[in-house]
């Protein structure tokens, strides 16, 4: 009889005895040191040195680290770095201005190689990064045959994550840095990560892996068993049982490339002096609303929430948020804005100033789907 012939070859194909059996497998491939790389090949004589990039290059302003080579990554300097700190750490370190073209060009290189791969279906997450859909019989060696034509096309290096979630593969890349492959599925997740912290978990922070711990949940292993009702009183019931899940390295498995919608749109300023005055505060938070208002006036939606961003001196970050009425009417979100700026603390100097304006969002759009780190 045919029929138990086949239930056998199903039955291997699961325990995956048939090499030639595709799977579907969610790849991340995450650029190494994107930025400084990207310099790199600008002016060869950098290689092997320590490179910083950031702010106008010069460590004597205000201004923070874009990226690092590994190099100056040796020597503890990391992104979001006052850039001066960084310049004391490596002393004889190149610093270089941030060229947002030059990356932007570098980027568009890479993901066009990668929608070029054969069954890739690419998910861009930024610059130097994206998720690719893939079915594959051998999804490590689809992965080293990606890094390859990446290196090839654009001569840089990228890391490559194989997981059977978005999550997992997106954690598995930082265990192949740098230009390495490394798979995270089901079966090896809480092995791998379930003795971490839960802030090495993508999409928690500082402040929810606090939180956690406040509920006795510090490591991977505790977030994954815990029940997530337990964590309702806590983070709500939307995100109590979603951080449940993430500890379980669970989620979507589907990478979606219809084109990324932005839910709002920030611009931000650090003074190379203080600002003191109530005037140079006001001029100052009326010229960030007219770059803001610029750039949602291209997307076309209407503007629903504002956030104020407020860092004082000498390093304390506050943010204001306030939803508003729908409106596309620049004067009633300036209004709003100047409503918002009464909130910032009188006679502190303040060193940055940001502000941020949430948009409606289209229907078929697919923001929220991921987690994010954002810094607002």
């Amino acid at each position: 009889m045919a029929f138990p012939c086949i239930q056998r070859w199903c039955a291997a194909a699961r325990r995956g005895r048939l090499g030639h059996v595709t799977e579907p497998w969610v790849l991340h491939v995450d650029l190494d040191q994107f930025i400084a790389a990207v310099e790199v090949l600008r002016r060869p004589e950098l290689a092997g040195k320590a490179v910083i990039v950031g702010g106008r290059g010069d460590p004597t302003e205000r201004a923070v680290v874009s990226t690092a080579s590994y190099e100056a990554r040796a020597y503890g300097v990391g992104s979001g770095m006052p850039l001066r700190i960084a310049a004391r750490k490596v002393p004889d370190a190149i610093i270089l201005p941030v060229d947002q073209d030059a990356y932007l060009a570098a980027s568009e290189q890479v993901m066009a190689v990668l929608r070029s791969q054969p069954g890739a279906t690419v998910q861009v997450l930024g610059w130097d990064e994206a998720f690719i859909g893939v079915q594959a019989t051998d999804p490590e060696a689809y992965a080293r045959q990606l890094q390859q034509a990446v290196l090839e096309e654009t001569r840089l290096h990228c890391s490559v994550g194989i997981g059977d979630t978005l999550v997992r593969a997106k954690v598995a890349t930082t265990f192949g840095k740098p230009a390495g492959v490394f798979r995270l599925t089901e079966d090896n997740w809480l092995d791998v990560m379930g003795s971490r912290l839960t802030i090495e978990l993508w999409g928690v922070g500082t402040k929810v892996s606090r939180r956690l711990a406040t509920l006795g949940i510090k490591t991977v292993a505790q977030l994954a068993a815990s029940n997530p009702d337990d964590l309702v009183p806590e983070f709500g019931p939307k995100m109590g049982p979603w951080y449940a899940q993430l500890g379980r390295g669970d989620g979507s498995r589907t990478v979606d490339d219809t084109p990324w919608v932005a839910r709002g749109h920030s611009r931000e300023t650090t003074f190379q002096h203080d600002l003191t005055e109530p005037g140079q505060i006001d001029d100052a938070v009326r010229e960030l609303a007219a770059h803001v208002l610029e750039d949602v006036a291209g997307e076309g939606r209407p503007v629903i929430g504002l956030t104020l961003k407020v860092r004082y001196v000498p390093f304390i970050t506050k943010t204001y948020a306030r939803k508003i009425p729908e409106t596309s009417d620049p004067a009633e979100v300036l209004a709003r804005t100047l409503d918002l700026m009464a909130k910032i603390e009188p006679d502190r100097p303040i060193r940055l100033l940001g502000l941020r304006a949430e948009m409606t969002m289209p229907a078929d759009s697919r923001e929220g789907h991921t987690p994010t780190r954002s810094g607002w």
